[in-house]
């Protein structure tokens, strides 16, 4: 398949109705009249002026795509685009994208959900840089706003890829044959809320208090992308034999002038005691050491915790110092904190 950008014609409006009735495309172009139909791709069509793109198929011509921009006469402009289902997977996003930026345009903005990885990616492929958050930076149809993240690329930059502090695990997960480490996605939501709302869990978390359930949300349905920004490796923890989900592990407070990270992990009740919080942690170290060219790798362990202590000790781990008052404690006490340390 190779994508190219053509002028729009009434006979992509099938294509385009189809298309644009599809669920991620309608999650993430709220404003995209619901139902879509073919009159209104007949209307978008008609409408499209010269910066506004089909993105088809070189050989047979079909409808791949769409991509377009607005120039707000200053050399600032904004792209969108959307990849209709048949077509994802297979870089036309980014093609089209990178055809946009080739036009010399002095600086290209792209805005992307939170949620949305695949949109994340294709700016990231396409040498974008993101520049941070903007709070109620769209709109949804009912008028209410939600948040976007700001990239852009400014006309020399390089093509792309640009560089990433945190790269994906090599074939999308991590195993020693017993245990398994995958990414955290929004469905890990329930097995997430149910894990925190334990005592000896959230005790020791910060604040020591169980995490609203709003919050686990976005934490789940935004760790790609805190994962794409270089915050933080969110992992599940699954029993490789029968997939069962067993806990989470993370590498996080990334500091890459320093070349320091700290790993955290918790396990649900029924799998303690088997030595899968140590081979997560080895699994997770040996990773992360060199993929993010850290020389320290720290976790901190509450004193009374001698179970958590013993898995970082197994794990390669020594105790590095003591932290009196170190962190907060539940109805405004402060607890004390062991810091343990991995040097490359």
């Amino acid at each position: 398949m190779t994508p190219y950008l053509r002028p729009w014609r009434p006979d992509d409006a099938d294509d385009c109705a189809r298309a644009c009735a599809d669920p991620d495309i309608r999650r993430f172009l709220p404003l995209l009249p619901q139902p879509y139909t073919g009159a209104d791709a007949l209307a978008f069509i008609g409408s499209a002026g010269p910066t506004r793109f089909a993105v088809a198929d070189r050989d047979s011509d079909r409808l791949l795509g769409s991509v377009g921009y607005h120039d707000d006469g200053t050399g600032t402009a904004e792209v969108g685009y959307w990849v209709a289902p048949w077509a994802r997977r297979q870089g036309v996003a980014t093609a089209a994208v990178r055809e946009v930026a080739a036009r010399g345009i002095d600086r290209l903005v792209l805005r992307t959900h939170p949620e949305n990885g695949a949109g994340q990616r294709v700016a990231i492929a396409a040498g974008f840089t993101r520049e941070g958050i903007a709070r109620g930076g769209a709109r949804n149809a009912d008028g209410s706003r939600y948040d976007v993240i700001v990239w852009a690329r400014l006309a020399g930059d390089p093509p792309g890829p640009s560089p990433r502090l945190i790269p994906d695990l090599p074939d999308g997960r991590l195993t020693d044959g017993t245990v398994t480490l995958r990414p955290i996605v929004a469905g890990d939501l329930d097995d997430m809320a149910a894990l925190t709302a334990l005592p000896e869990v959230y005790l020791h978390s910060v604040p020591p208090q169980p995490p609203p359930r709003e919050r686990l949300l976005l934490r789940t349905a935004q760790a790609e992308s805190h994962w794409l920004a270089g915050d933080r490796a969110a992992l599940v923890i699954e029993d490789t034999a029968t997939g069962e989900w067993a806990g989470e592990v993370g590498v996080f407070a990334y500091e890459p002038p320093t070349q320091q990270a700290m790993v955290g992990y918790s396990l649900m009740p029924r799998w303690r005691g088997r030595g899968y919080a140590s081979r997560s942690v080895r699994l997770v170290t040996e990773w992360a050491i060199p993929a993010l060219g850290l020389s320290r790798l720290v976790a901190g362990v509450a004193p009374d915790n001698v179970a958590s202590q013993r898995v970082l000790e197994a794990a390669g781990f020594t105790r590095e110092s003591y932290e009196k008052n170190r962190l907060p404690g539940p109805d405004g006490t402060r607890i004390d904190n062991i810091q343990y340390v991995l040097i490359r």
